[in-house]
């Protein structure tokens, strides 16, 4: 992976090609950056080092290093096939379902080591939660049996708490108001997008420290998409957000910071204005003009 200014994420956003270039040249010298507003640098959320994954034979990750930040939205893009979703599922071993997979090197969250011998994938699945391309609300499940399904798997059995947890989870996923006189409908009975919500709510009833987003938004209308979007911000309150999108003004819009990936490699991370604007590597100035992907 070529080294460039940003692959740090836990510098500082840039303000302007002209402060970019002061800023550098004066964190060089280990002093603040004139005119910079200084800003907490929010701790690591994950920590990966020498990240590599295979299918079977067929190698898909190649030695990814980076961190991903706390509380932030993170966007992944990149064309079709270049290990975007894989990165995203090693993230939460959910790569491991899939037959014949493996993995070599180290994914920390919050400094514990996820691929440690002692950590169990299931509580790993608990911490950091998945919402997929395809809303997949249980079809035999109400709207609020979705939401609490969950915690009822982890043993959760008071009816007050989990009351408490789905109307709670509703209200943060922007659904409470639209099903709270409908909680006993089917889920599938949804529009898509309040499908998708669904889905939301259920992965954060069980209050995960991150949430993982496969092109959520994919499939839905744009009103729908909206609505997706504009949760994501009010999310990032309280949850570290790593979203796949092939959506380059999705990413823009939603995203604190972009990483582009080709070909199973880390190709530029950094922030999303800086990345769009000011790619360092031209790979990722061609895919976002547009002359590849």
């Amino acid at each position: 992976m070529t080294e460039n200014p940003v692959q740090n994420p836990a510098q500082g956003a840039v303000q302007s090609p002209a402060q970019n270039q002061r800023d550098q040249r004066t964190a060089a010298a280990g002093a603040p950056a004139q005119g910079a507003v200084e800003e907490e640098t929010p701790p690591a959320a994950f920590q990966v080092e020498g990240l590599n994954m295979w299918y079977g034979k067929k190698q898909a990750l190649f030695d990814i290093t980076t961190s991903i930040p706390s509380k932030t939205i993170t966007a992944i893009i990149g064309p079709s096939g270049c290990g975007k979703s894989t990165f995203l599922r090693c993230l939460n071993r959910m790569h491991e379902l899939v037959p014949h997979s493996r993995t070599e090197g180290t994914v920390r969250l919050f400094g514990q080591d996820l691929y440690a011998r002692n950590t169990d994938a299931s509580i790993v699945r608990r911490r950091v939660g998945m919402v997929f391309q395809k809303s997949n609300p249980f079809p035999t499940m109400s709207i609020g049996e979705n939401v609490v399904v969950g915690l009822r798997l982890n043993g959760v059995r008071n009816r007050a708490l989990l009351n408490e947890r789905m109307e709670q989870a509703l209200r943060m996923a922007a659904l409470w108001d639209e099903v709270k006189n409908d909680l006993n409908r089917p889920g599938m009975s949804l529009s898509g997008g309040q499908q998708q919500r669904l889905c939301i709510a259920r992965a954060i009833a069980v209050e995960p420290e991150v949430l993982l987003m496969d092109e959520p938004a994919s499939a839905l209308d744009p009103i729908a998409t909206m609505k997706i979007e504009e949760l994501t911000q009010q999310l990032k309150a309280n949850y570290t957000i790593v979203i796949v999108t092939h959506n380059m003004q999705q990413a823009s819009r939603v995203s604190d910071k972009t990483m582009f990936f080709y070909m199973g490699k880390l190709i530029e991370y950094g922030e999303t204005k800086r990345l769009f604007f000011q790619p360092s590597e031209k790979k990722t100035e061609d895919y976002i003009t547009g002359r590849f992907g």
